[in-house]
């Protein structure tokens, strides 16, 4: 799931719900693993899938019209618990960016951690978005996280979005937290040597 992350244009996948919980994005039945491969074939589970397991064609994740690495989700996505799995099974899946007006502050810091990039956008935008995709499902989004801009290309509106620095320089780097102390070390053992 590392990745480098610069600048990526997508389709997306719009998820026009609101306060969509960590629950509904991987039920609780599925976490027992505790390793991260295999998360994203449960990523929306009882959304996706009926009792028999078959794909419920409705449900956006089914629907050939739509596809890319960029969620369009709902106001207040990924509040409940602190799973982390919910992280996994989004980039599992695929997503390299979700797109809404708030995140749940745990969720937001655990999609940063899997190499998934939350952007907050004003409800205003978020809306233009979910009307342009609908317009046209193949409509495309750029996503600059240098200049830490959003720009519906269908349109031609841009929005800033904000960003830790550090999870900002860890994203564009390929970095989790331990890349960066390792790559960090010499100078960690510098400062140590210094101020013993």
């Amino acid at each position: 799931m590392k990745q480098k992350f610069n600048v990526i244009t997508s389709t997306c996948v719009p998820l026009p719900l609101e306060n969509v919980d960590t629950d509904q994005i991987i039920p609780a039945r599925f976490l027992k693993a505790t390793d991260k491969e295999g998360f994203g074939e449960n990523l929306f589970r009882d959304w996706r899938y009926d009792k028999n397991g078959d794909p419920i064609k409705e449900f956006v994740l089914n629907d050939p019209t739509y596809g890319g690495c960029i969620l369009v989700a709902g106001k207040n996505f990924g509040s409940g618990s602190s799973r982390e799995h919910a992280a996994w099974a989004i980039a599992g899946y695929g997503f390299r960016v979700v797109i809404s007006s708030f995140f749940a502050d745990i969720h937001k810091n655990n999609e940063l951690n899997n190499f998934v990039l939350p952007v907050v956008v004003s409800e205003d935008f978020l809306q233009e978005l979910f009307a342009t995709i609908k317009a046209n499902p193949k409509m495309e989004v750029e996503v600059d996280l240098p200049q830490q801009t959003v720009t519906n290309k269908a349109t031609g509106r841009q929005e800033h979005f904000d960003i830790n620095g550090y999870k900002k320089h860890c994203l564009m780097n390929g970095l989790d937290d331990i890349d960066f102390l390792v790559a960090n070390k010499d100078k960690i053992e510098q400062w140590e040597k210094e101020n013993r």
